[in-house]
């Protein structure tokens, strides 16, 4: 456990109220977690029903910036979260006012908007690919060359591979910005990427800090669809991305669970890619794969309890199951098969109870725990089968 300890405050006790801004499956998880610490949850969410709201002890359907709501939501809670990062951060900075707030408005703030965050990943001694501010697509004329071929990116609101264009050349760059409709941008050089980890920090009130294993990713079409824990990060490059992400959550006195992205280039170097202020998709084998998860994490750094060992009992992994999977090759609804998934040795089924079910929509997920990184890739091989996923 690293981190300097601070002053804390005493922990809430069991049955204390924990606030979350958000209704979507990262809340639903976090309720179930901190109800099994004996602590109720508020959900504040516009939807009237949602993931989170139909297993939260009271739901406040509210918009994210609606006054009353808010500070309702502050008087009864002993701390507040978020459950996603473009909640705005003026709520959260509004709720600090009345009780804790894990994350900060602030914290989220930087999240929100790539250049801010490429500049404090930077300023935290964390290297990030080589890039540019693109504001007026004069911009574009003033971008080293170096800078292409490139990844032009939304500065704000881009998830899941959305408001990203790969642009071979400067004038690809312009049409890309165009057709972006002249938001704010910014231009990345492509990286000679091996592949993807990341890495989950916990970071408590007291400054005291846990990190969990990074996972190996595999994305499709700009989606989360693999996460492995097997030992297949080597030692260095494991021990680098932890360093990293420890001093990301040191300098932005980070207080909760954040998680950080990272390139692992072909000559071994860790670069950030991004960060989430928030538990993350690549996070969920810790439900599993963890004594303590994520979630937990989360739960226990808001109520002040002390945070919880991270080690794996074994090799583990999370499949992302999206809204594809209800839908045969012809377009017609079905229902996959999770009889067959579940009669997979070490298998087990998180689905979010989302009322429809939408191609690239995050629907649940599947854990999958092995004794062996061979057996654990054996039976990821076994679960895509049974489902008609690509192989892993």
């Amino acid at each position: 456990m690293a981190g300097d300890a601070q002053t804390a405050p005493p922990p809430a006790a069991p049955g204390s109220w924990l606030g979350v801004l958000g209704g979507g499956q990262l809340g639903r998880m976090f309720c179930q977690s901190a109800q099994a610490l004996g602590y109720r949850v508020a959900v504040l969410d516009p939807a009237p029903s949602s993931p989170a709201g139909m297993v939260a002890d009271r739901h406040l359907q509210a918009a994210y910036d609606d006054a009353a709501a808010l500070d309702a939501l502050g008087a009864l809670c002993v701390a507040a979260t978020t459950e996603f990062e473009n909640v705005p951060a003026d709520s959260l900075r509004r709720l600090a006012a009345a009780c804790r707030t894990t994350p900060s408005g602030d914290a989220v703030a930087i999240a929100q908007d790539r250049l801010a965050e490429k500049s404090y990943l930077r300023a935290s001694g964390v290297p990030v690919a080589a890039h540019a501010a693109v504001r007026a697509a004069a911009d574009l004329d003033a971008c080293a060359d170096t800078l292409f071929p490139g990844i032009l990116k939304t500065a704000r609101m881009g998830y899941d591979g959305k408001g990203q264009v790969r642009v071979p050349s400067r004038d690809e760059a312009r049409r890309a910005f165009e057709a972006l409709r002249g938001v704010d941008c910014v231009l990345e050089s492509l990286q000679p990427l091996d592949y993807e980890i990341s890495v989950v920090v916990a970071r408590a009130l007291d400054g005291r800090t846990v990190t969990y294993p990074p996972s190996r990713n595999s994305h499709r079409d700009g989606i989360l669809a693999l996460s492995v824990v097997d030992g297949s990060v080597p030692a260095d490059v494991a021990d680098q991305a932890r360093r990293h992400a420890l001093r990301v959550a040191d300098h932005l006195d980070y207080h909760g669970v954040l998680c950080v992205e990272f390139f692992v280039l072909r000559d071994g170097q860790v670069i950030a890619n991004e960060m989430a202020p928030r538990p993350h998709n690549s996070g969920h084998y810790t439900q599993d794969g963890c004594l303590v998860s994520q979630f937990e994490q989360q739960a226990r750094i808001m109520a002040g309890l002390p945070l919880g060992i991270t080690d794996t009992v074994g090799p583990a992994a999370m499949l992302n199951l999206l809204g594809d999977l209800w839908f045969d090759a012809a377009g017609r609804r079905r229902e996959p098969d999770w009889a067959g998934v579940l009669d997979v040795p070490g298998t087990r089924l998180h689905l979010y109870a989302k009322s429809e079910a939408r191609v690239g929509r995050k629907m649940g997920h599947v854990n999958v725990l092995g004794g062996t990184a061979a057996e654990l890739r054996a039976r990821i091989a076994r679960v895509s089968a049974v489902l008609g996923l690509p192989d892993a």
